[in-house]
């Protein structure tokens, strides 16, 4: 794991609110997983325009980067100011108990 690409990806994470690691783009997700996790950002009220996404399938570095940095085996990964939140399985369960909604509408 080279030191760049962790420091690029925790620019990332600790320069934006939300960010989505996932395979495409909000506008057009790459896997289901991805889509299903744009779905929950928006069924929380999100605008993805304002979500910053990065794809992983433009960079094998940060693809694996990110997985090294999270300790997180899967994409996508949700990040909410700076702090790991999950793939979109943990991601619908906490949508599910209301707990996602208030962790983003924190910042609202």
């Amino acid at each position: 794991m080279d030191q760049t690409t962790q420091q690029h990806i925790e620019g990332i994470v600790k320069g934006n609110d939300i960010v989505l690691f996932m395979k495409g783009d909000a506008n057009f997700p790459m896997c289901g997983f991805s889509g299903r996790a744009v779905q929950i950002l928006k069924a929380c009220g999100v605008d993805t325009g304002g979500v910053k996404t990065v794809n992983v399938l433009e960079d094998e570095a940060v693809r694996q980067g990110i997985k090294d940095y999270s300790q997180w085996p899967t994409i996508p990964q949700l990040y909410v100011r700076g702090e790991f939140i999950g793939g979109s399985d943990i991601m619908m369960e906490m949508y599910e108990s209301g707990e996602l909604q208030q962790l983003i509408g924190a910042k609202a």
